[in-house]
């Protein structure tokens, strides 16, 4: 068993305000856990109202599969046009962790 996990660290476009900030990343959240079945969720810059940090997680039998999911998740997000990604930074566990 495998889990993979991502960090998106996401400078937000024209926002103002915490309560916007949530109408932007709110539905990214949203889309990721729909489309690729993962755990995900503002995990940081909870305070910061241009700032989010959005975690991932997956979990699989095999570590190509938790890969291949966290770098569809990485191309979503930075596809989308109301953040720019600033930083992914990704890490695998195995069974030997």
């Amino acid at each position: 068993m495998y889990v993979g996990t991502l960090q998106l660290d996401l400078l937000l476009g024209d926002v103002h305000s915490l309560k916007e900030k949530r109408s932007v990343v709110r539905p990214i959240v949203a889309e990721l856990r729909r489309r690729f079945d993962v755990a995900a969720a503002e995990a940081g810059h909870v305070e910061l109202h241009r700032r989010s940090l959005v975690g991932v997680a997956t979990v699989a039998a095999d570590a190509a599969h938790c890969r291949d999911v966290l770098d569809a998740c990485e191309r979503l997000v930075a596809a989308r046009p109301e953040v720019e990604l600033l930083s992914a930074r990704s890490r695998m566990y195995g069974d030997d962790d």
